[in-house]
């Protein structure tokens, strides 16, 4: 499958780092050259998509929400 028109601005190319799975749901940590980004998705998700530690994925980011803090 290849992707070639999405409307999700933030795109973050990476590989899976760990995972961490759970009967339902699992937390998927995506290594990317900006840092770690961590998916929360149904572990049915991740065997139908065959992810796996090392895996080569796109983190797609889109919020209603954004949230910032001041840093003093």
């Amino acid at each position: 499958m290849a992707i070639t028109e999405i409307n999700v601005r933030n795109q973050f190319r990476g590989k899976i780092k760990e995972i961490i799975e759970g009967s339902v749901v699992s937390e998927v940590d995506v290594e990317t050259p900006h840092g770690i980004v961590t998916s929360v998705i149904t572990t049915r998700s991740i065997k139908d998509l065959d992810l796996k530690v090392g895996s080569e994925v796109i983190a797609l980011v889109k919020s209603t929400e954004v949230s910032i803090a001041k840093i003093q």
